[in-house]
């Protein structure tokens, strides 16, 4: 689970889903980019610590738990580690738990970095039935807390909840189908997850996110302008591609895919320095 949880995200391109897209985007002709793809691809050729092979040599379940989505054009092409997605199969146990802790991580996250951006407000937060349950609740404990404080708090005691809620469900979901063997659980419906009511309770906090943050005029144009850098910067190397680090250029399949790796290992500061010292 460590492994699946620190590798998951390797492959996430400068400025998260809106450098994903434009990436995929200069991509399109010469087999697309893909994120959750591209995490495997360090781990299975872009690292190189060893002296007789490419990778991590890191095991199968691991690999396979890193490949959260997956096309079913790029499934095809991945072998074992690629089945699951073509056999619509669970993924392991460690996989699911892997994925559910990223949701509830990134879900509350988004809340805490809109309200220190100022784009949300309290009273835009107060719209979350399990927030502002929680908010009545430490609003009564303590007097004068400062908004921020206030926050922590309350997403502190929602986290919390969620993980009890998901604790428990799962508890029961192996009770009921009672899982014989790693194979066995695949074929099962999804055993780690939430009970209905707690569903309902983070569908509510995604659809608030989506309309007062995702869709926010300011998230818009700096979407927006993230797609332009990456665009920018894909369009630079394809024509200096000699500047590319030697180590992004040997024995890959294109030079197009080499300028992709490349872009994906990126840092969001350093693609902004990369394209105003470029222009």
């Amino acid at each position: 689970m460590e492994a699946i949880a620190l590798a998951h995200d390797l492959g996430h391109t400068p400025f998260g889903h809106a450098g994903q897209d434009a990436l995929n985007s200069c991509m399109r002709l010469h087999g697309g980019f893909e994120h959750n793809l591209q995490s495997l691809r360090v781990v299975d050729s872009l690292e190189k610590k060893y002296a007789h092979f490419d990778g991590l040599n890191l095991t199968f379940e691991v690999r396979e738990g890193i490949l959260k989505h997956c096309s079913v054009k790029n499934a095809l092409q991945l072998g074992e580690i690629g089945l699951r997605f073509l056999e619509k199969k669970q993924p392991s146990l460690e996989a699911q738990i892997v994925n559910i802790a990223d949701e509830i991580a990134y879900s509350h996250h988004d809340l805490d970095d809109g309200f220190r951006s100022g784009i949300l407000s309290m009273n835009n937060l107060k719209k979350i039935k399990l927030f502002d349950q929680f908010r009545e609740e430490v609003e009564r404990e303590f007097n004068q807390l400062t908004h921020e404080r206030l926050l922590n708090e309350v997403i502190r005691r929602m986290m919390r909840t969620i993980i009890e809620d998901l604790c428990n469900e799962t508890l029961k979901r192996i009770s009921l189908h009672k899982p014989k063997t790693s194979e066995h659980l695949r074929e099962l419906p999804p055993l780690v997850g939430f009970s209905h009511a707690m569903q309902n309770c983070l569908m509510e906090i995604k659809q608030f996110s989506r309309e007062h943050l995702y869709q926010h005029p300011r998230i818009a144009k700096m979407t927006e302008d993230a797609k332009k850098k990456i665009t920018w910067l894909f369009n630079y190397f394809m024509e200096n591609n000699d500047e590319i680090l030697t180590s992004y250029g040997a024995g890959l399949d294109s030079k197009e895919r080499a300028i992709s790796d490349y872009i994906a290992g990126m840092t969001d500061r350093y693609a902004i320095q990369l394209v105003n010292s470029k222009h």
